[in-house]
This record gives C-alpha cells, structure tokens and sequence, in this order.
C-alpha cells in the first residue's frame, strides 16, 4: 500500500477529445451535467475523495451571457445540494482564456462573486496560481483576502506552465507566504516538466 491519498478529481466534462471543458454553464446540457454529478458522487464515496471540481466550460457563441451565467449557478446550487448530503465539498476552478478561449469562469472575482450568489458552505474556489498569474497577477493580495473561500490551490510557472523556479512566479516567497497566512489546504501541482518528472523536482528543495 503506497499511502498516496486521491484529494480530488473533476465533475465529468463533456467531450474532453472534442474539446469541450466543462459544460456546466450550458443550457442545453443541464441533464447530461447532473447525470455527472452522480456518477462523480459514486466515484468519490468509492475513492475516498473529500472534493471535487466543476469545470464552467466554454462560453458558446450567440447564447447570452446572463443566461450562461444563471444555468452556471442553478447547477452548482443543484450539485452543493447533492454532495452534502455525501458530505463532499464542491469547487469552481477559475482559467485563463489564453489557454482555453471562451472559458466561462476567468478571474477569481467573477468565481467568488458565483459563490456569493450559490450561498453553500460547502462549495469553495479552487485558486490556481498560474491561471490567476495569466489573468490578474496581485498573487499574495488575492490569496490573503479570499484565503476562507479557498478550498484547493494549484500551481504552475510562467510563461510555459512549467515547474516553480523556471518562470516569473517568485515561489520561494509566495509558498512562506501562504504558510504564514494558515492555509491548510492542499497545492495541486499541474505542471508540464520542462524536462524530465524527476529533473523538474528539484524545486521542492528549495521550499521545504
């Protein structure tokens, strides 16, 4: 037994091979998107997993944004009532639209600002540093102010979405920062190695 413990996965979203990152905001996808939800609950009681994260999906064209935005919000209502029941926390995961244009949920003011309106105790923001570097930079600021409605952290550099240490990120500072401020939380690392997996550790020296 390798000890390694599962600390989240994704809501199922959509047609990955085709494209499609999520279609949570989508009107016309609301049965196919809550048939997920249940097949995500019975994954999670099985694997022991305390979270899981709903991808937005992208915006379509012609299809207003208010209503994106309302059919977001009556899903993540609808999906923070079911995982309470199996006392599963729901997160939301903000990404920048260089990477995927058109994603619905871009900055972390609109994510809390969805929150906000679901008004669950269970549904959280799932802060990854990378995206919100791409989108907004003021990293520290914005982790210290929204730090109770975090529930997940991920990280990668910039530009390149590589390790910590090859890009603009400052690292050192950012991880002594976060642990001052309490974050109990876990820090996804959801990076493309510059080179190799193990070469692309040695960052972990350096924070530790």
């Amino acid at each position: 037994h390798n000890q390694l413990k599962l600390v989240l996965h994704n809501i199922p979203a959509g047609d990955w091979d085709g494209g499609e990152r999520g279609i949570a905001c989508l009107p016309d996808r609301i049965d196919e998107y809550r048939a997920g939800v249940a097949k995500a609950i019975e994954y999670a009681t099985a694997l022991g997993v305390g979270q899981l994260n709903c991808l937005a999906g992208k915006a379509p064209a012609g299809i207003d944004p208010k209503v994106l935005h309302a059919t977001f919000v009556s899903n993540l209502k609808y999906t923070a009532g079911e995982f309470k029941k199996h006392g599963l926390k729901l997160l939301i995961e903000p990404i920048n639209t260089f990477d995927i244009p058109g994603f619905f949920l871009s900055t972390t003011a609109q994510g809390i600002a969805i929150l906000d309106e679901v008004g669950a105790d269970n549904a959280f923001l799932q802060y990854d540093i990378y995206h919100a570097q791409r989108m907004e930079g003021e990293l520290a600021n914005s982790i210290k102010k929204y730090l109770n409605r975090i529930g997940h952290m991920q990280l990668a550099d910039n530009p390149g979405r590589n390790e910590p240490g090859t890009g603009e990120i400052n690292y050192t500072y950012l991880f002594k920062f976060i642990d001052q401020l309490g974050y109990q939380g876990w820090i996804g690392c959801e990076y493309k190695p510059a080179t190799t997996t193990e070469a692309g550790l040695g960052w972990l020296k350096s924070v530790s």
